[in-house]
């Protein structure tokens, strides 16, 4: 399997975010081709009201079909009805169908204030990719930081250096650590 190097970031309004989280969806729509491979991790952005990242997943496979194609394949999965896939779809060519799993809410989301603070970062329309180091900066300081960059883990590519935020105390990794405990440590805090 393709190991990806980016996560997926998806704009949802919170009807559908809320429905992934649940389980109850698993399959996003998009009006253009998505290309990602699966295992790519998916970051869900609920738009406003709440405005916030608010959970994660992994997405297993992307149909790409007319759109008349993909509401046959996947209309049981995607949490909505006939007439509001068809006004969505009006006009497109291409449809893609995101097949999602393994979501998990954030035990706190992530404000757009927050995500605001680190850069000028702005919510897809759709959807993005990110880098670990993107993300990283992007909700350095927030109390899920850990949670979400340990959930989206991606590897670094070979040779691949970054700065990172220096060490804190809290951060530091015991001498014994396991494995998976210095692999959750190098995410949120960078090479050593």
């Amino acid at each position: 399997m393709n190991t990806p190097d980016r996560a997926l970031l998806l704009s949802l309004h919170p009807r559908f975010a809320t429905a992934i989280l649940n389980g109850d969806k698993t399959v996003e729509l998009r009006r253009q081709r998505v290309t990602a491979p699966p295992g790519t991790p998916v970051i869900i952005y609920a738009t406003s009201p709440v405005m916030a990242l608010t959970g994660t997943a992994r997405l297993t496979g992307v149909d790409t079909a007319a759109p008349g194609q993909i509401w046959r394949w996947h209309k049981a999965a995607c949490g909505i009805s006939k007439a509001e896939y068809t006004r969505y779809m009006d006009g497109a060519t291409h449809a893609s169908a995101l097949l999602i799993d393994h979501p998990h809410p954030l035990t706190s989301t992530v404000p757009l204030a927050h995500l605001r603070a680190a850069s000028a970062f702005h919510p897809p329309q759709s959807y993005r990719y990110l880098t670990q180091e993107a993300l990283r900066e992007l909700v350095c300081g927030h109390e899920s930081a850990g949670e979400l960059l340990e959930r989206v883990a991606m590897p670094r590519p070979a040779g691949h250096t970054s700065r990172s935020a220096p060490l804190r105390p809290a951060q530091a990794r015991p001498a014994d650590a396991s494995d998976s405990m210095r692999s959750a440590a190098l995410l949120t805090v960078g090479p050593q």
